[in-house]
């Protein structure tokens, strides 16, 4: 018997990235004959997380086109026709070489030509959609695609309904079981007796607005029995120690990235977050009540409609980006209000999709039948 062979395409941010890393561990855990290959875009983060993973990628001089009106953007969009035709003929030659069963795309620069192709040789095809709201690129490669993956109800606007399956979004295995958890977090943060924790996270890159409106507003914080572990980002780890170092504050604890976010979540009484699907998943999965401020700078505003699916289900608060100086307030408030918390984090478990992981890979082992 030949091995079951899978291409999966995309990446650009974490939130495309985890969920394909998800979906090829359970491919191999289902099948481990199974040999799985990426296709990213050179000089994203996909290039350097994958192969961390243990996965081979390979990438395409790929590029999107650039919606802004500055000088550099009009210079990569006058290159975007000739990478994109570089990228088509590389993405045909990786999957005649490679040969796969299915070809799964994931969302990002890498997905549109490599999916494409795959199409044009007959390959069978499927979309894994995170978002709340498609972007142009799944809209178009759904066209051909047999199967569509989806994290929310009513992506019927976008897509075939016959294709649909609603799935959830992949999330790492290790948010399950959290509350066996507890008592290591509590060292490896070192939370104090009695105190509640609030969990900021700005995405894997951090965010510039949500740093900024807990500086402002840290004060409510001072000599309360709360810790705040703050996930500030690469970018602003420097400024924010200089910052912190500037006041007196031992109750705050801030990390540019943190690695063990089942530690994180196990022990968080309320998290503070982008509105990211991954995000989203996450957080229903865990059942932690939240308060989500969405980010401005992505498309289709795709942000709030990912929040405001849990928030018109009374699962979690909505602050926007240029309310983030109400952050620490509006948090230190809602833990007072103990009722209110359990109900949040009630309607956000009764959304997590805990099985999405080994449904999506069910749906790509069925295409090769």
């Amino acid at each position: 018997m030949s091995k079951f062979k899978v291409v999966i395409s995309g990446g650009g941010t974490g939130g495309h990235i985890y969920p394909a890393i998800a979906i090829a561990k359970q491919i191999i855990e289902e099948n481990s004959d199974a040999e799985i290959l990426f296709v990213g875009a050179n000089g994203r983060m996909e290039m350097e997380k994958i192969p961390e993973e243990g996965f081979k990628i390979i990438g395409l001089d790929v590029v999107g086109i650039q919606r802004s009106l500055s000088l550099e953007s009009l210079i990569k969009n006058i290159k975007f026709p000739l990478l994109l035709l570089k990228s088509l003929n590389h993405a045909k030659k990786v999957l005649i070489d490679f040969n796969p069963n299915v070809v799964v795309g994931v969302g990002g620069y890498a997905s549109g030509p490599t999916l494409r192709m795959a199409h044009n040789l007959g390959i069978p095809t499927l979309i894994q959609e995170q978002n709340s709201f498609a972007g142009l690129t799944n809209k178009w490669l759904s066209k051909k695609a047999l199967k569509i993956c989806v994290a929310y109800d009513n992506m019927d606007r976008f897509f075939e309904s016959h294709k649909i399956v609603l799935t959830g979004n992949p999330v790492r295995k290790d948010i399950e079981k959290l509350s066996l958890k507890i008592k290591e977090a509590n060292k490896y943060f070192n939370i104090k007796k009695n105190q509640k924790v609030i969990l900021v996270l700005g995405g894997s890159l951090g965010a510039k607005s949500i740093n900024e409106g807990i500086m402002k507003s840290a004060d409510f914080l001072s000599n309360k029995p709360v810790k705040l572990i703050w996930q500030v980002g690469k970018r602003y780890i420097d400024s924010m120690e200089y910052w912190l170092s500037n006041n007196n504050m031992d109750n705050i604890q801030i990390m540019p990235f943190i690695k063990r976010m089942d530690l994180a979540y196990s022990i968080s009484d309320l998290i503070i977050s982008r509105a990211g699907a991954l995000s989203i998943s996450e957080l229903t999965l865990a059942g932690k009540p939240s308060i989500l401020v969405p980010s401005p700078n992505v498309s289709e505003d795709h942000q709030t409609k990912n929040a405001m699916s849990l928030v018109d289900k009374s699962a979690a608060i909505l602050i926007k980006d240029h309310q983030t100086d109400q952050l620490i307030s509006k948090a230190m408030n809602l833990l007072e209000d103990e009722k209110l918390l359990h109900t949040i984090s009630k309607n956000a478990r009764l959304l997590g999709k805990p099985n999405a992981t080994k449904d999506i890979v069910k749906q790509i082992f069925n295409l090769n039948i």
